[in-house]
């Protein structure tokens, strides 16, 4: 993408925020990059309206995993298909400036650099909100037909006590400046913007309800008083058999046009 000169990378530079080796974007500022960008291109006319049926003529469909059911009708006939879809989840986000004091630290994994804030978890601790996981309530309307690469942490407790120590939670690379060891087990927060207010708990998706969300993670000191600006949820992902209906430049078999 950068070799093409994507506007999604530039807009994306631009709105980089500190998170070790990742690329992370205040969700804002990119998106308000990325229109900007759009805006201004002599050759882009935006039409601000829903569209329902699939144009005439050449046309590139990017409407993405959250496309309205109108429009994923006509896709789903013009291919004469079903959708499929599996579900994905969203972390919880916070205000870093509601953690309880003295009880995290900042560091990146294998690095001197500060751009995580850590929360260590003794093995009791750990072992307790494993516990609290697997029992707690969910939304259980939602089907178990989770994406694998993004599993909701409460699931990934269910596989094994162990999983998340190994997983989101894992302590390698990670010393506490308070014991100079390295912790049972760590929760990483990343910055979610770029004033460093809002910070997210990485690889902790979950299709908890609310309610629960709330007690379990007020259980850990950390995270006792903290505001919580947004709960995580799960939601559903639509997308098509590609292999089947797609050539190798994605444009439909059927339709080359599209």
């Amino acid at each position: 993408m950068r070799e093409l000169d994507s506007i999604v990378m530039r807009a994306a530079d631009a709105a980089k925020i500190p998170s070790g080796k990742s690329l992370a974007v205040d969700r804002n500022l990119f998106s308000a990059n990325v229109t900007d960008l759009l805006s201004s291109h002599p050759r882009i006319k935006i039409i601000r309206q829903e569209i329902s049926e699939i144009p005439d003529g050449k046309v590139i469909i990017a409407s993405g995993p959250l496309t309205s059911n109108k429009l994923v009708s006509a896709i789903l006939q013009l291919t004469n298909s079903k959708a499929l879809s599996f579900y994905d989840a969203i972390a919880p986000i916070i205000d870093s400036s509601t953690l309880t004091p003295g009880t995290y630290f900042e560091a990146s994994r294998y690095s001197d650099e500060k751009d995580y804030l850590n929360v260590p978890l003794s093995e009791e601790n750990y072992k307790k909100f494993v516990e609290e996981l697997i029992s707690a309530e969910t939304f259980t309307h939602l089907d178990e037909d989770f994406f694998e690469g993004c599993l909701p942490i409460e699931e990934m407790a269910r596989r094994g006590e162990e999983t998340l120590r190994f997983g989101p939670m894992k302590p390698v690379g990670l010393i506490d400046p308070e014991t100079e060891r390295r912790p049972y087990a760590v929760i990483q927060l990343r910055r979610e913007n770029m004033s460093g207010v809002l910070y997210n708990l990485v690889g902790f998706q979950t299709r908890l309800k609310i309610a629960e969300q709330d007690r379990i993670f007020r259980m850990i000191p950390a995270f006792a008083n903290a505001s919580f600006i947004r709960y995580g949820s799960a939601h559903r992902n639509t997308f098509i058999d590609s292999q089947n209906f797609l050539s190798a430049d994605l444009s439909i078999k059927i339709e080359p046009r599209i």
